[in-house]
């Protein structure tokens, strides 16, 4: 009895489910007529469709009449448009289903909103009409709030000219939307500083607005371009970016202060990046004489890390005995970059100068202090090297009181035309001689010229050294000081040697001739240990004739 009465239960759900003549006019995806659940068949629609609704509000949830929704379906279809009804609500019917749609919301005085959304085109794995893609609700901000930054320079001026960006995000939302759907709204405005430095946003969402949005989290996302004030390509500030939440204005609602930081990070220190005198280099400093080489009328570069400050640039140079101040004029270019010192007629060719540069930056202020030297000439040139001057430096006439006369134990000062290195041998191999006889008055009787230490002829000599300046010789006690402090290049033309002999009374000071021996030196094996500032070796003698008289310091009465 079981089995006949199962049976007797599926035959008639065989019936319903084959026959030919079910049909589904209404298109509900049922069979026309069925309505027992246990006996539902599917017919799929030839074309489903949906629908695509929604409620537009404003931030407070307020319903939006006459929103504009415009609609593409798809990437290629023309867009299609409805508003908004008194409730805010709006649809679309007999929408493709499985269609991307794009919505975009815009309302006059109102952020416009842009969402994408699926219609749904199956319940599961049935096919389905009337399947809805639901936006919203969905939030619109207000366009009515205004919001004011003054910017300053990093010296603390009005940035007049200042262009921002303003973008204030999210300016709208969708509440509670279809899992498929996502949006985006933003407003972005622009605005320049007025005379005083105020830049002013207006046409954006308040700050109250902004507090409704994102939970509180939304945002103003400030842009300042750097600051190109001459417009030479060079900004004199760098520019700024930070990021303001609504809530945040909305506690304080005071003008916000923004001081423009430097074009380059201030915790850099100002130097000079390049020059034509490597020695006033920062960091980098190179002494080598070549790269320290200026023709005459050529003015010096100087090419800075940072701008430094206007009328901060300081440059003193004297010639190589530091004493003298020589005129210079100097000017600053390339938005205080770049700056050329032009020593005109100060100098003379083949000599040796001291320069002192300083500068202030105008990011952050650090002092850049450098001391170099130079030399003049030009590279491709010979040159012929000479002695232009011999000079003795008498003594307190207290302690030696045969003066005006050149005595044992004195510094005889050799000038030349051109600085001179001793490069390898620091002053120990060239010796200098006396074409006379120097011998001193305990020499035996009848000595002539080559007998005696110092002597032409002699084996031996007065040693030459080094005697680079780096203060004026002395004409007072206590001595001058020099114009600045001074670094040694290692190349000077002011060399000496102690001289030991028989006095020379000043009546012989202009028929007395020195040799310097540099001829001697290849003979040694230690050719070249001489060079002048070009790089070309010493090795032929050099003669002058004549010496004077370097008078002894003066002591300078105490006030």
């Amino acid at each position: 009895m079981m089995k006949k009465h199962l049976v007797m239960a599926v035959v008639p759900f065989l019936a319903f489910g084959c026959g030919d003549d079910l049909v589904d006019a209404d298109g509900d995806g049922i069979a026309d007529g069925v309505r027992e659940p246990d006996t539902v068949t599917v017919v799929t629609p030839a074309n489903p469709k949906g629908t695509v609704s929604g409620q537009v509000l404003s931030t407070d949830l307020r319903p939006l009449t006459e929103v504009t929704v415009e609609m593409t379906i798809g990437s290629s279809a023309e867009p299609v448009s409805t508003v908004s009804d008194a409730k805010g609500n709006f649809t679309y019917k007999n929408v493709p289903a499985g269609s991307h749609v794009l919505l975009t919301f815009s309302k006059a005085g109102y952020a416009t909103l842009r969402a994408t959304a699926q219609v749904p085109s199956s319940a599961g794995n049935v096919p389905i009409n009337n399947g809805n893609a639901s936006f919203g609700p969905i939030t619109l901000a207000r366009l009515d709030g205004t919001l004011n930054f003054l910017v300053v320079t990093p010296q603390g001026r009005p940035a007049a000219g200042a262009r921002a960006t303003l973008e204030a995000t999210p300016a709208g939302a969708i509440s509670n939307g279809d899992e498929s759907s996502s949006m985006v709204s933003s407003v972005v405005v622009e605005a320049t500083a007025n005379e005083q430095g105020l830049l002013t946003f207006t046409g954006i969402p308040s700050a109250a607005e902004l507090a409704r949005l994102r939970n509180g989290n939304g945002e103003y996302k400030l842009w300042v371009s750097p600051i190109d004030a001459n417009g030479d390509g060079v900004p004199e500030t760098g520019g700024y970016v930070n990021t303001y939440y609504g809530a945040e204005v909305v506690a304080n609602s005071t003008t916000r202060l923004i001081s423009l930081p430097y074009s380059r990070p201030q915790n850099v220190p100002l130097s000079i990046e390049s020059s034509n005198v490597a020695s006033l280099r920062g960091g980098g400093a190179d002494f080598h004489p070549l790269r320290n080489l200026v023709r005459v009328g050529e003015p010096i570069h100087l090419f800075f890390n940072q701008p430094i400050q206007q009328g901060s640039l300081s440059v003193l140079m004297t010639g190589e005995n530091a004493a003298e101040l020589l005129p210079v004029t100097t000017n600053v270019a390339n938005g205080g970059y770049s700056a050329t010192i032009n020593p005109g007629g100060a100098i003379a060719d083949g000599k040796e100068y001291n320069i002192d540069v300083r500068a202030v930056s105008a990011e952050g202020g650090s002092m850049y202090s450098r001391t170099g030297f130079f030399f003049t000439g030009d590279a491709s040139a010979v040159r012929q090297m000479s002695i232009v001057e011999a000079r003795y430096e008498e003594r307190d006439p207290v302690s030696m009181p045969t003066s005006a006369q050149l005595n044992s134990g004195e510094l005889v000062y050799l000038t030349f035309n051109h600085p001179i290195s001793d490069t390898f041998a620091q002053g120990e191999y060239v010796y200098v001689r006396f074409h006379r006889n120097i011998a001193g008055p305990d020499a035996p009787a009848g000595l002539g010229i080559g007998d005696s230490m110092g002597e032409h002829g002699n084996a031996t000599g007065f040693l030459l050294e080094s005697a680079e300046p780096t203060r004026p010789l002395p004409t007072r006690v206590p001595n001058e000081d020099p114009a600045f402090k001074i670094i040694r290049s290692g190349y000077t033309s002011r060399w000496k040697f102690t001289y030991s002999g028989n006095a020379i009374l000043s009546h012989e000071f202009s028929t007395v001739r020195m040799e310097v021996y540099f001829s001697e030196l290849p003979s040694r094996g230690i050719m070249g240990s001489y060079e002048n500032y070009m790089g070309q070796p010493l090795v032929s003698n050099l003669t002058v004739t004549g010496i004077v008289q370097q008078p002894a310091p003066v002591p300078v009465p105490v006030p």
